[in-house]
């Protein structure tokens, strides 16, 4: 590999920030400390810093040497309300909160390459680092964008990068076009009427309603859309009761749809309530439907990935380049940034059995200079004039 040598030589410095940040994470819109670390590196190293951006957001801006353009590198911060089980001597000391997704690590390699531009200023243009609060699901990037993040600190490009765990150490994989799934989430609330669980024909179950629309939801995919469009309706929580011998009066229903066009988006929620509305009628119930747009569909700028794949060439090799062709059900909201801005989003594999999401997940802090690297390398390419 072809790593930038002065950002090997602070490989520990990056490690201590990142594993310092991994034993205090935050949840979304939380990210006090973190943002404070983020803030006050920045702003040692002389990097124009702006706290708040999106409640907790930061963003740092940096001018080159030269005229050129204006690149944006975009690294999120928030952490998982997962209760860590990896016994490192760097775990989470915060109960209930673990950085199960790496998040950690994409900021702590945003700062290896905001550090090394801002020490050697060898680039064109001007840099807008984006530290970003709340992705897992909270609206960390729209809360930004509608905060004014490009027009306060306008882009011609913007990147992001995540890790990936598996084995393929050092691997960089992108996906041209559509890369990665929208999402919405749903909350179904079936209410009927309750009895004494010994006299059910005195009831209007809406545990027997719920299940049934539970069953219903699984043909949405099989045979209500086309063969040929991916997409995922799952779902993920099932509330109601709470004793053995009480008919209840309401249940809940929650999950997630997955998509990769805002025609289908729109398909799959035409027919939740339809399916829903015919339960209702069906078992005497009345059923309420509440579906939130979470995730953006993510798609990557065809040319900028091209190009992005020829820069990662020189730092890893071509041996070590992935060009995917099929999107992955994951979602990331990272894609509305890219719907105002274009640009592209991309992965570097590491070790780790553990995938992400997961109590045992462990972060490879030997990609972190290759990250950083990567980052740098856009940067020092992209904002030529």
């Amino acid at each position: 590999m072809n790593l930038i040598d002065r950002i090997e030589a602070y490989a520990d410095e990056l490690t201590a920030i990142r594993r310092d940040l991994h034993a205090r994470p935050e949840l979304g819109f939380e990210e006090v400390r973190t943002s404070g670390i983020v803030a006050e590196l920045l702003e040692s190293w002389g990097i124009e810093t702006h706290r708040a951006v999106g409640k907790t957001g930061v963003v740092g801006v940096l001018e080159g040497n030269r005229p050129g353009r204006t690149i944006g590198l975009r690294a999120d911060m928030d952490a998982l309300p997962i209760e860590e089980q990896t016994n490192l001597p760097y775990s989470s000391k915060n109960p209930g909160v673990m950085h199960a997704c790496g998040h950690d690590g994409h900021t702590t390699m945003l700062l290896g390459a905001a550090r090394y531009l801002a020490e050697t200023r060898d680039f064109a243009g001007k840099v807008v680092f984006i530290f970003q609060p709340a992705e897992e699901g909270l609206g960390g990037a729209r809360t930004m964008l509608a905060e004014g993040l490009f027009e306060r600190f306008p882009c011609d490009e913007v990147y992001g990068l995540h890790n990936w765990p598996g084995g393929e150490k050092n691997k960089v994989r992108i996906i041209p076009g559509v890369a990665m799934a929208g999402a919405d989430f749903f909350d179904i609330k079936v209410t009927g009427r309750g009895s004494h669980g010994a006299r059910s024909h005195e009831s209007l179950d809406p545990i027997v309603a719920a299940t049934a629309l539970v069953q219903a939801l699984q043909s949405v995919v099989s045979r209500n859309l086309d063969p040929l469009e991916g997409a995922v309706v799952s779902v993920t929580k099932f509330h109601s009761g709470v004793a053995y011998n009480v008919i209840p009066g309401d249940a809940v229903i929650s999950g997630t749809s997955r998509m990769f066009s805002d025609a289908v988006r729109q398909q799959i929620r035409e027919r939740i309530r339809e399916l829903a509305a015919g339960i209702a009628a069906a078992y005497g119930v009345e059923v309420e439907v509440d579906i939130r747009d979470i995730f953006g569909v993510l798609e990557n700028d065809e040319r900028l990935s091209e190009e992005f794949v020829g820069l990662a060439e020189t730092v890893v090799g071509a041996d070590n380049i992935i060009v995917g062709d099929v999107p992955v059900t994951g979602s990331e909201d990272f894609a509305d940034m890219l719907r105002a801005v274009p640009g592209a989003y991309f992965t570097i594999g590491h070790e780790g059995t553990a995938m992400l999401h997961n109590v045992a997940f462990t972060f490879d802090d030997s990609i972190l200079p290759l990250g950083s690297t990567l980052l740098a390398r856009i940067v020092q390419s992209r904002a030529v004039a």
